[in-house]
């Protein structure tokens, strides 16, 4: 690939929607998943549950190193909400780290509890990269002119 089609990629020239926003599918998709299958307390859920959270985790290392180069090329009143959306996402990377050692160590309850810690976290991130990517910020960047 050449020097210019990877950036080109991650802004998301070719797709219209920019790297980062389609990769938040899978940590996003995957711990949610888990949240609902902790209703369950069959075996089989659980085991599902702590396949997802771990799944999750991994996830979010790609989708994280998306986020970073999306951001760089943000103004500075956005790299700013940024750095709170990636400390909220890290903060939650970690919850859900705990949640799936806590359930490979047979603390099944413990992993639900911070499974449910977690999620706020990734409601909290969710709503500041809605906004950065919404296009309705105070900065005027991505607002459509007419």
């Amino acid at each position: 690939m050449s020097g210019r089609k990877i950036p080109s990629i991650i802004r998301g020239d070719t797709t219209g929607i920019p790297l980062h926003v389609i990769l938040t599918d899978a940590p996003f998709g995957t711990w949610w998943s888990a949240v609902f299958l902790d209703f369950f307390e069959d075996e089989g859920s659980r085991r599902a549950a702590r396949r997802l959270v771990g799944l999750g985790v991994v996830a979010a290392v790609p989708t994280a190193l998306s986020g970073w180069a999306t951001w760089s090329g943000k103004d500075r009143a956005l790299k700013r909400v940024g750095v709170v959306h990636a400390a909220a996402n890290a903060a939650a990377t970690i919850v859900y780290g705990a949640s799936w050692t806590a359930r490979s160590r047979g603390r099944h309850q413990l992993g639900v509890g911070l499974a449910r810690a977690g999620a706020v976290l990734l409601l909290v991130s969710g709503f500041l990269g809605g906004h950065l990517s919404s296009g309705r910020h105070a900065s005027g960047q991505g607002v459509p002119r007419g």
